[in-house]
């Protein structure tokens, strides 16, 4: 059970002052009869909430995929620079929506934004061990070597020591995948330093079982289907 005033926000189409603008308007019916108060409560699962005639278009969590660009922070809000969530309009953006784990600043690709919190931790903890893959191009090329440095878990200058990591070289081998199963500070350009080269570009490819719309183009975002949320789901 809801109140009535957070159910109607959090669709994103109004804002809490604003559902209980239309509560006290008589514009919103719950199994047929005219909700009083924004205090009032509701299961949207088991009862029929109309707003203006129309069937409340509501969801327990909201799931976005985002193709995040170079030059946005991946934070919900920072008083000098833009972040990602500016990418979205006004009624997503009141949803409460966080990214589930970061990406550098000018590294690009797949980002899942959401609220739902239980989700992201399962999808972030080391426990998981949720494969992460990117795509990276180097000024140098590697090697067979370097794949098999990757897999036996590399120690960064500083002493951090990764996890077994896989690297497939692509081409004469300045252009990798790169698969993680952890997230510590610019690991991908920290593990490619550890071996000679600097990351040009990098681009995060798939996160579990999600894998990149490559038909969004940067700053590009929507919804992800039943199919992808029940993949992301079934993590545990």
């Amino acid at each position: 059970m809801e109140r009535l005033d957070k159910l109607l926000a959090s669709t994103g189409r109004w804002s809490r002052r604003e559902a209980k603008a239309l509560i006290q308007a008589g514009r919103v019916l719950v199994d047929g009869m005219p909700a009083k108060r924004g205090e009032d409560k509701a299961d949207p699962s088991v009862s029929r909430i109309l707003v203006d005639g129309a069937v409340l278009d509501w969801q327990a969590h909201t799931y976005i995929m985002l193709s995040k660009p170079a030059g946005l922070l991946t934070a919900t809000e920072d008083a000098r620079q833009k972040t990602v969530l500016d990418l979205l309009p006004d009624g997503l953006r009141r949803k409460g929506l966080f990214p589930v784990g970061r990406l550098d600043k000018d590294t690009e690709g797949l980002l899942l934004l959401t609220d739902d919190g239980e989700l992201a931790h399962r999808l972030l903890s080391p426990k998981k061990h949720v494969d992460k893959v990117y795509y990276a191009r180097l000024d140098q090329p590697l090697g067979p070597e370097d794949c098999a440095a990757f897999a036996a878990g590399i120690t960064l200058a500083g002493g951090d020591v990764c996890r077994p990591a896989d690297l497939r070289l692509l081409g004469d081998g300045r252009e990798v995948l790169i698969t993680l199963r952890e997230g510590k500070f610019h690991q991908v350009k920290r593990m490619a330093a550890s071996r000679g080269a600097a990351v040009l570009y990098l681009k995060r490819i798939s996160m579990g079982p999600l894998t990149l719309d490559e038909a969004l183009l940067p700053g590009g975002f929507r919804p992800l289907t039943p199919e992808e949320v029940a993949k992301i789901g079934g993590i545990t």
